[in-house]
């Protein structure tokens, strides 16, 4: 819920005015780095841990808000709308302003990332599943992705991997949130393109909304991915 201060400072309900708080405070810390003049010493990163709740649905149909826009699904699923988040990062001198990068990375990287600032070394048995992003922050090019490839896991342990634009999910449906089951949710449903498949593949350049499973046209792709995601769980 906002402050008392930023009640109905939107026309969209406690959430918008909770998120117009937050980029409030958000504004008053990069504005307290430059008053201090540590700015240029400072990596600041805004992000979140995951898509939108299930309100999502109130604030479509309320507020004509939809914060998982364009991808399919929100919380709990593992499809894009319950894992692809914003990751804005601002180190003034370092970071090129307005620059983009089509880097797949995972929140676990920032730990890796933050112990290549500090010149630390992490021990063996510590973040193995993190990678220093410090490349794709700063624009150098590279000849291959930072990450090979990333891992995803839902609510109820269901997972998936993710390699380039190809996208492998072990199981049917959303992995999280029950769509035949929660009237809120029913409208919400997309039909499976290949309901006999045990899984769900998906490319995401070419259908980023997850709304065509190739799981039965291209095995290959299945097959390897399967064998990373095996190996991932050993």
């Amino acid at each position: 819920m906002p402050a008392r201060q930023f009640v109905g400072k939107t026309k969209a309900g406690p959430l918008g005015d909770f998120i117009s708080e937050f980029d409030y405070l958000v504004g008053e810390l990069i504005a307290a780095l430059d008053r201090l003049g540590v700015a240029d010493e400072t990596l600041v990163i805004v992000s979140s841990d995951n898509g939108p709740e299930i309100v999502i649905t109130h604030m479509r149909e309320a507020f004509g808000h939809d914060s998982a826009r364009p991808w399919r699904g929100m919380k709990r699923d593992n499809w894009e709308g319950g894992h692809r988040v914003p990751f804005i990062a601002r180190w003034p001198g370092k970071i090129r302003p307005g620059s983009t990068s089509g880097e797949t990375i995972c929140l676990t990287d920032v730990m890796a990332t933050c112990a290549a600032l500090l010149g630390a070394k992490l021990p063996e048995d510590a973040g193995e599943d993190s990678v220093d992003i410090l490349p794709a922050l700063l624009g150098r090019k590279r000849d291959r992705p930072l990450r090979e490839y990333t891992l995803h896991q839902t609510i109820s342990n269901a997972l998936g991997i993710r390699r380039g634009p190809w996208k492998l999910l072990a199981h049917k449906g959303s992995g999280g949130n029950n769509y035949q089951r929660n009237p809120v949710l029913a409208e919400y449903r997309l039909p499976d393109t290949d309901p006999d498949a045990p899984g769900q593949l998906y490319h995401l350049e070419t259908d980023p909304g997850e709304t065509r499973n190739l799981y039965s046209r291209h095995p290959e792709i299945v097959a390897d991915l399967q064998e990373r995601l095996i190996n991932a769980q050993r």
